[in-house]
C-alpha cells in the first residue's frame, strides 16, 4: 500500500491546465464489438461533429461543463443518443457506443436511447435483466458505494438488512446468485464474507473501477450457469490511454480511497489501478460496538493494446479484514459479540485473471479468460465459563477455518452469421480446491466428565472437484419487431458424474415503436453449497462425507413481460414469474429443513448429514417498475415486488422460505441544481425510501433451550413467525464544484441513513446470559459523508 501511494503521488507532476472537458470514445457494431469507421458523431452543446477515424475512434474537445446528449449514426444502422453524459473539469469522459444494425432497407433509423440504457449489455439477455453505471452507484442515497446494495433498488431484489449485503432474488436464497468479474465466475467478492456465502457486512468491489455491468433475476441466458436465481455479470472499466488522471477521496464506508489511471506502453494500451482503507468503524458507522473492523482492498487492470496477437488485459483484486469482538466490551444489544465470548475473525478475497480477445474475421472475434481465485476464512472463539464467578474459566470454544480457490479456463467464439443472425458458443472449465476444517464445543455432550461440552472435530476435510459447462447459443432478429433467442447450456458436476442439458429460450415482441412484450424459460441447476456437500458424519468413529453424493438443485423459470415508454424520458414495465425448484437437499427422516433455507446468516449448518434430494421449492410474484431517466435536473425510480416463496422439506409441508418478505417497495428520486455565475457546478439533492415485509422466522423454544445452555429452535413450526415491517429513509445532498483553472473537480456530500431512526430487527435470539429470548436491531441512524478530489 505504501509503495502503491509513493507510485501515485510520483506521477502528479504535469497535471494539465483546462476549463473544458474532453469526451471520447469508440463507436462498435453491437453484435461483433468490430469498430465501426466513418461513423458521425454528435454533442448537443454545440453544432460540432466528429466522424470515427479507421478505429471507430472519436474525441471532443473544449466541451462546456454539465450534462449533454451524445448521438452517433451510421448507414444501415438505428442511431443512437446517449443522454445526460456528465461532463466534469477532473475527468476526461470515454464512452462505448454500440449500434445495431437495421433489418430494413432504411439508411438511418433515431432510437431514442433513454428507455434503452437500462436493456442489458449481453445481447441474449432478453427478460429480466438490467444494465447499470457507476454513476448510478455513487448517485443513489442508501448505496454506500456497494454495488451489490445499488441492485437492491431494482425490482425483484430484497436486501431489508443493513448488517449485510446478500442479494435475494425473487426470494431465492442468496447462495443462488452467480458473481462474474470479466466473464469469470469469482468467490463472493466481500469483506468478512464466509465461505459459501454471497454476502458480507462490506463489499471488496470498488465502484471507481467498474465499467457498465449486467444484473439479471431470472431465465438468464444460455452462457450462464451454476446458478438459481441470479447472475451479476460485472466488468472493469480500462484506463485513460491519453492522460494521467487521479482521484484522492475519503468517505465513511468507502473508507479513505486513491485511484490512478493514464497511458501504457506508450499510449498503446492502459493502467487503472484504486486502493482503499475501510474506516467505518473508526467512526460508529459499523455495528459492531466497541469492535473495530479492519478492512482493505487494491484493484487493478492493465490493458496492453491491440496488436497482431489480439488485445490483452491482466486484471486482480485483492480484499483483507479481520476484526476482534472481546468479551469485556460487549453488552446484551450487540449484534454479534457477546460477554463470556472472545472472537476474532479474518477473511481474505483475491481473483486474478488474463483475457485474450482476437478477430478472426469482421464478423466473428474468438475470447478467452483464465484466472485465479479464492477466498479464505478464519473464526477463532474462545468461551468464559461461569462468567463472573470465583470458578471463571478461560477455554478455546471453536476454531473454524476455510479455504476455497480455484482455477477458471473459458473461451467463446462470437459470430454474426447473417444480418440479425448472431451465434454466440463457448465452453467454461473450473477446477475447485477445498480445505474446510472445524473443531468445536458449540452442542456437544460431555462425553470426558470434567464438565464441559468435550472439543470435538466436526468436520475436517480436503478435496476437489470440477466443473465444466459448454454452451451455444443464437439471436435471430426476424424483423425490427421481432426477436428469439435460444440456446442450450450443459452442466458437468464431477462430484456426481452427472451431465445435465440446459434449454433457454427467450422471444421479444416490440408492439409499437415504444412497447415491447417479452417471455423468457430457463432450466438452471447448481450443486447445494460446498459446506453442506462434504459435511462430515461420525459413523463408529469414523468422519465420513455423506452428504457428498447429493446431485445438483434444479430450476424452472418462466418469465413474461410488458415494457411501455411513457415519454422521451419515461418508461414503465412489468413483470410475472413462477420459478420451480426441484432436487433440494433434505433429511431423510420427516424434518422441516432444506437446503433452499442456507445462506440466512453467516454461516451453514453443522450437523446436518446423510441428505437426500427431495425437497422442493416455488416462488411467484409481479414486479413493477416506473422510472423517469434522469433529464431536465431530475431522476425518480419506483419499484414494487409483490411476491410469496415457499419450500418443502421431507415433512412435506409447505412453508414460507425464511426469504419471503411477501413485497419491497423502493422510491428514488433527485434533483441537481446548476449554481455560480459560469453555472459549470451542481448542487444535488436525492433521496431513497425503501419498505418491505419483515422476514419469517423459526421461533425459539425457550424452555429447551434454558435446558440445554444453548438455542433450540422450534423446528416443527420453521419459519411460522415474521418479523415487524421493514423502513427506512435516506436522505443525501451533494456539492460538485468543478474548478475554472486547474483539470480538478471537487465532490462533497452529506448522507443521513436511517433519518427517522427507525427500529428494524436484526434477529430475535436466545441469550445464554440472559437465559431469554432477546430481539437485536439493525443500524440506526448514521450520518455518512464523502470528499472525493478529481484531477
Amino acid at each position: 500500500m505504501k509503495q502503491f501511494f509513493t507510485l501515485l503521488l510520483s506521477l502528479l507532476v504535469g497535471v494539465a491546465f483546462s476549463q473544458k472537458g474532453v469526451v471520447k470514445g469508440t463507436v462498435i457494431d453491437k453484435l461483433t464489438e468490430v469498430p465501426l469507421p466513418g461513423a458521425t458523431v454528435t454533442i448537443s452543446t454545440g453544432s460540432s461533429v466528429v466522424i470515427t477515424d479507421e478505429k471507430g475512434a472519436f474525441e471532443f474537445t473544449n466541451v462546456p461543463l454539465g450534462r449533454l446528449n451524445l448521438t452517433a449514426s451510421f448507414a444501415g444502422y438505428a442511431s443512437v443518443t446517449i443522454p445526460n453524459v456528465d461532463v466534469t473539469a477532473g475527468k476526461e469522459v470515454i464512452l462505448t457506443v454500440a449500434l445495431t444494425e437495421t433489418l430494413t432497407d432504411l439508411q438511418e433509423v433515431v432510437i431514442k436511447q433513454q428507455p434503452g440504457k437500462v436493456k442489458s449489455l449481453n445481447k441474449m439477455a432478453a427478460v429480466s435483466a438490467r444494465q447499470f453505471s457507476t454513476e448510478e452507484v455513487n448517485r443513489y442515497a442508501g448505496g454506500r458505494s456497494d454495488i451489490a446494495r445499488l441492485v437492491s433498488n431494482f425490482a425483484g431484489v430484497s436486501t431489508a438488512n443493513d448488517s449485510r449485503n446478500d442479494i435475494v432474488v425473487r426470494g431465492n436464497a442468496p447462495t443462488g446468485m452467480l458473481w462474474r468479474l470479466e466473464g469469470i465466475p469469482i468467490p463472493s467478492p466481500n469483506h468478512f464474507s464466509t465461505v459459501g456465502t454471497t454476502g458480507s457486512p462490506v463489499s471488496a468491489l470498488n465502484p471507481n473501477m467498474i465499467a457498465n455491468s449486467d444484473f439479471i433475476t431470472s431465465a438468464f441466458p444460455a452462457e450462464y450457469g451454476n446458478a438459481l436465481s441470479g447472475v451479476f455479470d460485472l466488468n472493469l472499466r480500462k484506463g485513460n490511454k491519453e492522460t494521467y488522471e487521479f482521484l484522492a477521496g475519503v468517505g465513511a464506508y468507502p473508507g479513505a480511497e486513491l485511484m490512478a489511471e493514464g497511458p501504457f506502453l506508450k499510449k498503446e494500451g492502459s493502467f487503472l489501478v484504486a486502493a482503499r482503507y475501510g474506516i467505518a468503524g473508526y467512526l460508529g458507522g459499523a455495528g459492531t460496538g466497541a469492535a473495530i473492523p479492519n478492512y482493505n482492498d487494491i484493484a487493478f487492470n492493465l490493458d496492453f493494446g491491440k496488436g497482431k496477437a489480439g488485445e490483452i488485459t491482466f486484471f486482480g483484486i485483492v480484499g483483507f479484514s479481520d476484526i476482534e469482538f472481546l468479551g469485556k466490551d460487549a453488552d446484551d444489544s450487540d449484534l454479534f459479540s457477546a460477554r463470556d465470548a472472545n472472537q476474532k475473525v479474518r477473511s481474505n478475497f483475491f481473483v486474478s485473471g488474463l483475457t485474450h480477445k482476437i478477430s478472426l474475421s469482421s464478423k466473428t472475434f474468438l475470447k478467452s479468460n483464465i484466472a485465479f481465485s479464492g477466498s479464505a476464512n478464519t473464526y477463532d472463539e474462545e468461551r468464559i465459563y461461569f462468567l463472573d464467578q470465583p470458578q471463571e474459566v478461560t477455554l478455546p470454544f471453536t476454531v473454524n477455518d476455510n479455504q476455497d480457490y480455484r482455477i477458471t479456463v473459458s473461451s467463446y467464439v462470437n459470430s454474426k452469421l447473417a444480418k440479425g443472425v448472431l451465434l454466440r458458443s463457448g465452453v467454461l472449465l473450473e477446477h475447485f480446491s477445498i480445505d474446510y476444517s472445524l473443531r468445536s464445543r458449540d452442542r456437544q455432550s460431555d462425553a470426558d466428565g470434567d464438565g464441559f461440552p468435550d472439543y470435538n472435530s466436526i468436520y475436517k476435510t480436503k478435496g476437489d472437484y470440477n466443473v465444466v459447462q459448454p454452451y451455444a447459443q443464437l439471436q435471430w432478429r426476424l424483423s425490427d419487431k421481432l426477436t428469439l433467442n435460444g440456446g442450450l447450456h450443459g452442466h458437468f458436476f464431477s462430484l456426481t458424474d452427472e451431465v445435465k442439458a440446459e434449454p433457454r429460450a427467450a422471444v421479444t415482441y416490440n408492439v409499437t415503436s415504444g412497447s415491447s412484450l417479452s417471455f423468457g424459460y430457463g432450466r438452471h441447476h447448481q450443486n447445494v453449497p460446498a459446506p453442506i456437500q462434504f459435511q462430515n458424519e461420525n459413523v463408529d468413529g469414523v468422519l465420513v462425507q455423506t452428504n457428498r453424493n447429493l446431485r445438483l438443485v434444479a430450476s424452472d423459470h418462466y418469465v413474461l413481460g410488458f415494457e411501455q415508454r411513457l415519454g422521451d424520458n419515461w418508461r414503465a414495465k412489468a413483470e410475472v414469474y413462477y420459478q420451480s425448484v426441484t432436487k433440494a437437499a433434505v433429511e431423510r427422516n420427516p424434518t422441516s429443513y432444506s437446503s433452499i433455507t442456507e445462506g440466512a446468516d453467516f454461516g451453514f449448518s453443522t450437523d446436518k448429514v446423510s441428505l437426500v434430494n427431495g425437497g422442493r421449492g416455488r416462488n411467484r410474484g409481479v414486479e413493477v417498475t416506473v422510472e423517469k431517466f434522469f433529464s431536465d435536473g431530475y431522476h425518480a425510480l419506483l419499484t414494487g415486488s409483490f411476491f410469496d416463496a415457499k419450500y418443502k422439506g421431507s415433512d412435506g409441508i409447505w412453508r414460507n422460505s425464511p426469504f419471503n418478505n411477501q413485497y419491497v417497495v423502493n422510491f428514488l428520486a433527485g434533483k441537481e441544481l446548476k449554481i455560480g455565475k459560469a453555472r459549470k457546478n451542481t448542487l444535488s439533492f436525492d433521496m431513497k425510501l425503501t419498505t418491505s415485509g419483515g422476514r419469517f422466522y423459526t421461533p425459539v423454544d425457550l424452555e429447551a433451550s434454558q435446558a440445554a445452555g444453548y438455542e433450540i429452535k422450534q423446528d416443527d413450526i420453521a419459519f411460522s413467525e415474521q418479523y415487524r415491517p421493514y423502513f427506512r429513509l435516506d436522505l443525501r445532498t451533494g456539492f460538485k464544484f468543478n474548478s475554472g483553472k486547474r483539470k480538478s473537480a471537487h465532490l462533497i456530500y452529506l448522507e443521513l441513513q436511517n433519518v427517522t431512526d427507525h427500529d428494524n430487527i436484526f434477529i430475535a435470539r436466545y441469550n445464554r446470559l440472559t437465559n431469554e429470548v432477546n430481539e437485536v436491531n439493525q443500524i440506526g441512524f448514521f450520518p455518512d459523508f464523502g470528499y472525493r478530489y478529481q484531477f
